[in-house]
């Protein structure tokens, strides 16, 4: 690996120049800051500082991450794929449909690989849930459980929280876009889901201009009810799920990484691994997108996985009971 480029100078571009340096100790890593500009602070594990996507192309890089913020994805990440460079694109793949589409257009007319960062499915826990559940282990499923809450000005205690691109609804903040995760990961092991309703929310507390705290009532193709409850309220961080259905139910944390297994005679902890190093999910993510690049065996986010979520939003924004 010669030139690889990170776009963005956000936390997570951040983690993702350092596990590029870790992985490709020899590579020259070429940044860009989302708005072109040359930043007056120092650069952790960069080598070089672009002012453009046309310069970064010039470097003939390998690929690509985008870890610009959500809007800008689509006008970032097109000039690469249309230059042959494959591109990452950091969750959520955008905030439009129509950004989603331009994307799915470039990626077929010039063949370039492109993937989606939606590193949870990569979490050792969530392959296991859903096994149990492709396996029929719980029997018909009736009902899912999902919820998600930590504490905003938590998240990047150095910066004022109403600064940060969580809290920017031109920067595709709000919990339905920042927590997409728990939709795409619900989708992956639920198959579609269909919103039935919706309440969004903003708390006197935070005073933001975006939703911080969204409840969700969908359901599956086969009419399970899933309830997912999405915040930045929750002080101490929460992130669980549990999926109930005729023989039995799973119960999954995702922060301790467990998966446990009850049925009426008894229960079992099938999975548990809380100090597995969370950020081997962004490693094996990368590594993941190479074998996608080599056309080898891989578990890719595709463009059309995450329009699916993208679309779920959209169509959640437009119907939603807003507090």
């Amino acid at each position: 690996m010669k030139n690889i480029a990170v776009i963005g100078l956000g936390n997570i571009a951040t983690r993702h120049r350092r596990n590029l340096k870790l992985l490709f100790p020899q590579a020259k890593l070429i940044v860009m800051s989302a708005s072109g500009r040359v930043p007056q602070e120092p650069v952790s594990d960069s080598d070089y500082i672009a002012k453009s996507i046309g310069e970064i192309i010039q470097f003939d890089v390998q690929f690509a991450i985008i870890a610009s913020p959500a809007p800008f994805h689509a006008q970032h990440a097109i000039p690469l794929i249309q230059a042959g460079i494959p591109v990452l694109i950091e969750k959520p793949v955008s905030v439009t449909q129509a950004d989603v589409q331009a994307l799915i257009d470039a990626e077929h007319e010039f063949q370039t690989p492109v993937a989606v960062g939606y590193c949870l499915r990569y979490l050792p826990s969530a392959q296991k849930v859903r096994q149990i559940l492709k396996m029929g282990v719980i029997g018909t499923l009736y009902n899912a459980f999902i919820e998600i809450g930590q504490y905003l000005p938590d998240w990047r205690p150095t910066k004022n929280y109403r600064e940060t691109v969580s809290a920017k609804t031109e920067l595709g903040g709000g919990v339905l876009l920042e927590l997409s995760h728990e939709l795409d990961y619900a989708q992956w092991i639920l198959g579609p889901l269909v919103s039935r309703h919706v309440i969004l929310r903003s708390s006197k507390e935070l005073e933001l201009e975006v939703e911080d705290s969204a409840d969700l009532l969908m359901t599956t193709i086969d009419g399970a009810v899933v309830n997912v409850h999405l915040d930045f309220l929750q002080r101490k961080a929460y992130r669980k799920c549990r999926f109930v259905g005729s023989e039995g139910c799973i119960e999954w944390d995702l922060i301790q990484n467990e998966v446990k297994l009850i049925t009426a005679k008894d229960q079992e902890i099938v999975y548990s691994a809380p100090e597995w190093d969370k950020n081997q999910m962004y490693l094996e993510m990368i590594v993941d997108f190479l074998k996608k690049i080599n056309k080898e065996k891989n578990q890719c986010i595709t463009l059309h996985e995450a329009e699916k979520t993208v679309g779920l939003i959209v169509e959640m924004k437009k119907t939603a009971i807003e507090q």
